[in-house]
């Protein structure tokens, strides 16, 4: 059992260790990026107002630019969602079609039987009202839910 703790206690120390050099790393290199802004930023101070305006615009474009071609992606990203999800959404629809057509061909005899299993398994109706809250990996399940 000492042994065990003890390789599980080394084990431990190592990735402790390995965490710290890790998170040293990061240090210096945030560090050397502090030190390039604030060299930035003090040659940006020097310049003239006019060159300060410029170059404060152009950050800005910079910056709105690489949110434009982020919200394009997502934008994107939607569109494919939503293809995929109107394909589900034809699918379901053909099922229900094929289903109710099953169910209008049912020879007479065996309806009265579904009808009495019907009312056996209605259910109370509730109010519900708000907003619905779902996870994403759910989303499939409940179209599917919705749709039947």
């Amino acid at each position: 059992v000492l042994r065990l703790l003890e390789a599980q206690l080394q084990e431990q120390r190592r990735e402790h260790e390995e965490e710290m050099e890790a998170m040293r790393n990061q240090m210096d290199l945030m560090q050397e990026e502090l030190e390039n802004q604030q060299q930035a930023f003090l040659q940006t101070l020097q310049l003239s107002p006019e060159v300060q305006v410029e170059l404060g615009l152009q950050q800005e474009i910079t910056r709105l630019t690489n949110e434009n071609l982020d919200l394009k992606e997502l934008l994107e990203k939607l569109e494919k969602n939503e293809k995929k999800l109107k394909k589900q959404l034809k699918i379901y629809m053909k099922k229900v079609q094929d289903f109710e057509e099953s169910q209008t061909k049912v020879p007479v005899e065996r309806r009265p039987h579904e009808r009495n299993m019907q009312v056996a398994v209605q259910r109370k109706e509730k109010d519900f009202q708000g907003m619905l809250e779902y996870y994403k990996e759910d989303e499939p399940l409940l179209v599917r839910n919705l749709i039947t």
